[in-house]
């Protein structure tokens, strides 16, 4: 059994950047690619099976056509999605729904809890997480009056950061940020403000009211844990673990020896390079360890993040 490696998709965006080509070393198709799908099987951008015996297969009929890889997990689509994204410039300023929302008002499509692991950011980066409106009539009165400096909660961030942001949670990635987001497997996102930018001479579609219907109030932020666990060439912490997956930040600094018991484990290279069972990884390789995988070796000097259920 190999680890399964996944070709990454990419993405143009009006608030995209070059980092994804300069600091990651991928083909970027653009100087304003801002997001890269690395771990997909969304219909959206559904990553291609890179190595092994499904080469040129996609993860989504991986999924559907051995269900065994991930340990017979019930469900229509593969649950998670992992991407790097390289904010240029401000993202717009949204929220997602939870699924009971979400299957009614999307046609039965999944809602989206997510979290950000800051991969790097410029020395004064900010993130806009949750807002100031002391209840639900508040926020509806502050996004209707356009009062977005009263509204929006700005905090600074730096590298290393992790936020969780739940259904709910008002958010937007701030310029001169490139960030890892683990993510329910969906792309339903409202835009409650868009700094009234133009995309091809017109302004960005918003959704003003089914923000208002979704936004949490008022706003809690969540606690990062800050416990870790070290053993022989390794320092690993639990980031979140909550009803949608796990997420973990591993530090390998020599030769360590994990077992992947999970249904399946994505992990994304995020710094280093070095070895899992003798293959070469590096910065940028994102790839999943199936069910049953059992005992592994990660050797060299890198960090990675990774998810599961």
């Amino acid at each position: 059994m190999t680890p399964i490696f996944l070709k990454p998709v990419f993405k143009e965006m009006i608030w995209g950047g070059n980092r994804l080509g300069t600091d990651f070393g991928y083909e970027i198709p653009g100087d304003d690619t801002g997001e890269c799908w690395a771990i997909s099987a969304h219909p959206n951008g559904d990553c291609e099976i890179a190595n092994g015996e499904y080469a040129g297969m996609h993860l989504s009929e991986l999924w559907a056509n051995h269900r065994e890889l991930f340990g017979n997990v019930e469900g229509d689509r593969f649950p998670l999605l992992i991407k790097l994204i390289d904010a240029k410039a401000d993202l717009s300023i949204q929220v997602h729904p939870n699924d009971a929302y979400a299957k009614e008002h999307e046609n039965g499509s999944l809602g989206k809890t997510e979290c950000w692991y800051i991969v790097d950011c410029d020395k004064d980066a900010q993130i806009v997480i949750g807002h100031h409106a002391k209840n639900h009539e508040e926020v509806k009165e502050m996004i209707l009056n356009k009062r977005w400096n009263d509204f929006i909660r700005v905090i600074p961030i730096k590298k290393g950061d992790f936020f969780q942001i739940n259904p709910g949670t008002l958010h937007a990635i701030k310029g001169g940020t490139l960030i890892l987001e683990t993510q329910q497997n969906s792309d339903i996102t409202y835009r409650v403000y868009d700094y009234d930018r133009l995309s091809n001479g017109k302004p960005r579609e918003l959704h003003v009211e089914k923000s208002i219907d979704v936004i949490e109030a008022p706003f809690v932020p969540y606690e990062v844990s800050a416990n870790k666990e070290t053993g022989a060439g390794y320092e690993k912490q639990n980031l979140i673990t909550c009803d949608f997956y796990a997420v973990n930040k591993i530090d390998i600094d020599g030769t360590a020896d994990f077992t992947q018991d999970k249904p399946f484990l994505d992990v994304s290279v995020l710094e280093g390079e070095g070895k899992i069972d003798g293959i070469a990884i590096k910065k940028g390789d994102h790839f999943i360890l199936p069910a049953g995988y059992g005992d592994y070796t990660l050797s060299g000097k890198m960090m990675l993040i990774t998810s599961s259920l």
